[in-house]
């Protein structure tokens, strides 16, 4: 690509960026109705109101950036089969780097098998709420096995992981309580917390000290205060000091949230998840939450705790009481690959050495990793949206299949190819991914 080809691109991109903020302000911002608008929206067609929302605008800008700077979205790319360290596309094999299943369980045979036993004896749904007719005796043996893995005295399993951090921060916090979670913290919590009614503050990422001193400074204006961390940050793969956070809760008097979405399987020796990772006992955390789509090869989240926590969720939650109960064979799933994952500690192990390679040739190639340690989630900062798109789409013509992540999902600087790491990949896989990562960014790997 030629210079002023180039210059082009980041001036469109520059321009469709500050009309896609202005967009995402418009849909956020409240606004005042216009009366008129009633009196006439019998005359516009439903689709002509659904188009100038502002909330379609964003999509619409979304897609024109891709079309005027030349590069083909790379989401929603069809699978045809299992997709694991490696998938098919289109007819072609890729080595696959967008993929959570972090110790291969998701087409394991034995958790296939168990899970077509599964849909044999349940069928393929629980159809109702399990509080009103969808109870069967899988959901609770994976909640005494994940309640038994915490430590806790109970669990209880949701139908959804975004939506268990929504309904479990929506249920037990409102008005008059505050909810402190870190600066990237998952949109889950962010809109648990909005929906909730409770005053919501961040502060800087994986930074305990500056909670502390925000505690300090706010904690008497409160009665309840949530604090909101992760096990293993997603977008990009470092964690927290796990320790520090419990002083700092235990110092203020609140309440401490882990969610353990990408930390169970990946962290600790046998992956028991942060608190063996370092070493905290775990009373000392008062939720823990995890997801059963990614180590657990099944779909749902699922809150541990204290019984009292897990009786109040269990009767209120309206993400709990009001959806349908998680499909029995998707419970049978998770469970078999929590029993797995206790029973095979090898898997772990050689996630792990798998993580630590992508991280070392990836920065002895020169390529910025931003704060990643090497479990699992590694990033690759481009520093430009464009630059993130393009190197998605030149890796996938070189059968690597990893996403991009670009504005507003990051800050612009922040651009990135995000990769994901199971025990599966092999070693020749990740020094491949690397040295077309090298290229495209003109390092030289030795």
């Amino acid at each position: 690509m030629g210079i002023g080809e180039n210059l082009r691109q980041q001036l469109a991109a520059k321009a469709l960026k500050r009309q896609l903020e202005r967009a995402t302000a418009a849909a956020a911002a409240p606004g005042a109705p216009d009366p008129r608008a009633a009196q006439t929206a019998h005359l516009v067609s439903p689709r002509e109101r659904f188009e100038s929302m502002p909330q379609y605008q964003q999509v619409r800008l979304m897609r024109e950036m891709g079309a005027r700077l030349r590069v083909e979205s790379p989401f929603f790319r069809v699978h045809e089969g299992i997709a694991g360290a490696t998938t098919r596309i289109d007819g072609r094999e890729y080595v696959n780097f967008a993929n959570y299943s972090y110790l291969g369980f998701a087409g394991d045979p034995v958790v296939v098998a168990r899970t077509k036993a599964a849909v044999d004896r349940y069928g393929t749904s629980a159809s109702a709420s399990r509080i009103v007719a969808g109870e069967r005796p899988v959901h609770r043996e994976l909640e005494h096995a994940l309640a038994s893995l915490y430590e806790t005295d109970d669990c209880l399993a949701f139908v959804s992981g975004h939506a268990t951090n929504v309904t479990v921060i929506d249920t037990l916090f409102g008005p008059g309580d505050l909810v402190v979670h870190d600066s990237l913290a998952h949109n889950s919590i962010l809109m648990g917390a909005q929906l909730s009614g409770a005053k919501r503050l961040s502060f800087a990422h994986n930074d305990w000290q500056a909670l502390d001193e925000l505690l300090a400074r706010v904690r008497g204006d409160y009665r309840n205060v949530l604090i909101a961390i992760e096990g293993l940050y997603s977008m990009d793969g470092d964690f927290p000091d796990l320790q520090r956070f419990c002083e700092v809760k235990e110092r203020h008097g609140g309440f401490l949230m882990v969610d353990e979405a990408h930390s169970l399987g990946v962290l600790g020796a046998t992956g028991k998840g942060i608190r063996e990772q370092c070493g905290v006992e775990s009373a000392r955390v008062d939720l823990w939450m995890g997801t059963m789509s990614k180590t657990l090869a099944g779909c749902g989240g699922f809150i541990a705790g204290c019984q009292p926590l897990v009786d109040m969720l269990r009767y209120l939650a309206p993400g709990f009481t009001y959806s349908v109960g998680l499909a029995p064979s998707l419970a049978e799933a998770s469970l078999a690959a929590l029993e797995c994952m206790l029973a095979e500690p090898e898997r772990v192990a050689r996630l792990q050495a798998r993580g630590r390679q992508f991280l070392t040739e990836a920065r002895a190639a020169g390529l910025d990793t931003g704060t990643s340690e090497g479990f699992a989630v590694v990033p690759v900062i481009t520093g430009s949206s464009v630059k993130a798109a393009q190197w998605a789409n030149s890796l996938f013509d070189e059968g690597i299949n990893v996403q991009p992540i670009f504005y507003p999902a990051v800050e612009e600087k922040a651009a990135r190819l995000r990769f994901f790491i199971c025990s599966t990949h092999e070693p020749e896989q990740i020094t491949r991914a690397v040295r077309a990562l090298a290229q495209l960014a003109g390092r030289r790997v030795s």
